[in-house]
């Protein structure tokens, strides 16, 4: 059984999940079924294996649901023999499974193009084995990271000192398995059902060169990978037209494939009159009238691009190598290409900002409205969240942050310009989650039924602080604002030490030092 934590529309509109989910069909040796919050396929009469994948923190709690749903024991330290291996992957699994770790029993760290066939093929060679030994096997397995096969050893002041093997012969550390291969991710399933209806995605990077010092979709992915035009992105677009007319180029970065200006001249012939081509983010010094024109010929309303601050200050600070004058001239020429819209976002409470810098958020909305007259202005912004395995995994969410959204919204609201801000408080708990420990385990499991409501994640943190809900054998939760808003030190030992990403520590306390320098 594949879950995926929200509804058949969203899930089927991952990319990722529809991968994970073609890998295992193909496979003569296992029968995959789907399931989503609100819907699903025929449930086995026995299931041998239930995954998730999760691909944002939010939807962590939703697999408590889905594993009561099917009648699995919540904590993986409850099942026996007879319940299925629990499994989970995803970008937020990847950076730091640890909040979620007692109710998994394998984590896939990675890729999953190599990985999954990997696990799969270490279970079916321990298919019979009682549970422990099955999984002391898949723990050889490179990528594949089994909890209860780790401790975590707290000191006297419930500081985390590390996470280590309870048995010899089980790897001290895990680390993340990356895809080389020449070709990337394309839809396998593409229906007028899914957020993005009739769409054909195709992946036309992974990863971004330009590691912004808060990215967790650039350093996490790392390196920054491009497949061949003619070998890998020609048959991948071919293949999905012969279903659709809907085309979506995804990936961190696209426009900066080193072939993407002869993918687009391509996609300019006449053959492709009639079909819809829209691209996810891109960079927006790489905008030129061309690729306005052609998107616009191709059916796109807007372009997206990521700015982060209006603040040149900020923008070196977060290493977005991105000069004022670059967006003014994306403006322009998505404008003269005869796109009618340009989203642009970005993102307050970063590291060393201040309430100026946010004011040259607000400058810099007007100014391109002021220049590019009937072009559509939105903003989305967000507030900083510290992610795992990035420069800025050392930093908190800042508080004045709540004050600076609304700042922004009284300065561009009034002027015609959309704001789409995020939510302060979830970026709170996306924050709680992204950068705690085990102990937050059984806060998850005492948040269920209203983990909805940011009062009701307050109330399980405090019940579980005051010891109303406790998972035996951990020390109580940290303070709420230790682990949200403090800054912590390089020395201090993080959760996620013992899982390797693809740079080691060293280099983004480097990172760290620059951009605050």
């Amino acid at each position: 059984m594949l879950a995926f934590p929200s509804t058949y529309t969203v899930g089927i509109t991952s990319l990722g999940y529809q991968v994970v989910w073609a890998t295992l069909a193909q496979r003569s040796d296992v029968d995959v079924r789907r399931l989503f919050t609100d819907q699903g396929d025929a449930p086995h009469r026995h299931c041998d294996l239930f995954g998730l994948s999760l691909s944002w923190e939010l939807d962590g709690p939703v697999l408590l649901d889905l594993l009561e749903q099917q009648r699995i024991p919540l904590w993986a330290a409850e099942r026996s023999d007879n319940d299925p291996i629990v499994f989970g992957g995803g970008p937020v699994l990847t950076a730091n499974p640890e909040p979620l770790a007692p109710f998994f029993d394998v984590v896939l760290l990675g890729d999953g193009e190599q990985l999954l066939p990997a696990f799969i093929d270490a279970l079916q060679a321990c298919r019979s084995a009682p549970r422990p030994e099955r999984l002391r096997q898949l723990a050889q397995v490179p990528g594949v990271y089994v909890p209860a096969l780790y401790a975590p050893r707290y000191g006297p002041d419930g500081a985390l000192l590390a996470v280590e093997p309870i048995e010899p012969g089980i790897p001290a550390t895990v680390a993340k398995q990356t895809w080389r291969g020449n070709t990337l991710s394309h839809s396998t399933v593409i229906t007028p059902e899914a957020a993005w209806p009739s769409i054909h995605m195709v992946e036309v990077v992974r990863s971004c060169p330009e590691l912004c010092r808060f990215c967790l979709a650039s350093y996490l992915t790392l390196p920054f990978r491009t497949p061949s035009l003619d070998d890998g992105l020609i048959p991948a677009v071919e293949k999905g037209l012969t279903a659709t007319q809907r085309l979506g180029l995804l990936g961190a970065s696209v426009t900066q494939h080193p072939q993407f200006g002869d993918l687009l001249t391509w996609l300019d012939g006449d053959r492709f009159e009639g079909t819809r081509v829209s691209v996810s983010s891109v960079r927006a010094a790489t905008v030129t009238p061309e690729l306005g024109r052609i998107l616009a010929k191709r059916g796109s309303k807007s372009l997206t691009i990521a700015i982060e601050s209006g603040s040149e200050r900020m923008r070196q600070v977060v290493n977005k190598k991105l000069a004022t004058e670059e967006i003014h001239a994306a403006a322009r020429y998505a404008k003269e290409g005869g796109l009618t819209g340009l989203k642009l976002y970005g993102m307050v409470g970063l590291p060393t900002e201040d309430d100026t810098d946010v004011e040259a958020t607000a400058e810099l909305l007007l100014a391109l409205k002021k220049a590019t007259p009937g072009l559509r202005l939105s903003l989305g912004v967000s507030t900083f969240v510290p992610k795992a395995h990035t420069p800025f995994q050392w930093q908190g969410v800042r508080p004045e942050a709540e004050k600076r959204l609304k700042l922004l919204a009284k300065r561009l609201k009034p002027k015609g310009i959309e704001l789409r801000p995020e939510s302060y408080g979830w970026s709170v708990i996306q924050a709680l989650l992204s950068r705690s420990d085990r102990r937050l385990a059984p806060v998850i499991a005492a948040a269920r039924g209203r983990h909805e409501s940011l009062g009701g994640w307050k109330q399980a943190y405090r019940a579980v602080r005051e010891g109303d809900a406790v998972f035996e054998g951990n020390p109580l939760p940290p303070p709420w604002e230790e682990v949200i808003q403090a800054s912590w030190s390089a020395d201090r030992v993080l959760p996620w030490e013992h899982l390797e990403g693809p740079l080691p520590k060293a280099t983004l306390l480097k990172h760290q030092q620059e951009a605050l320098a």
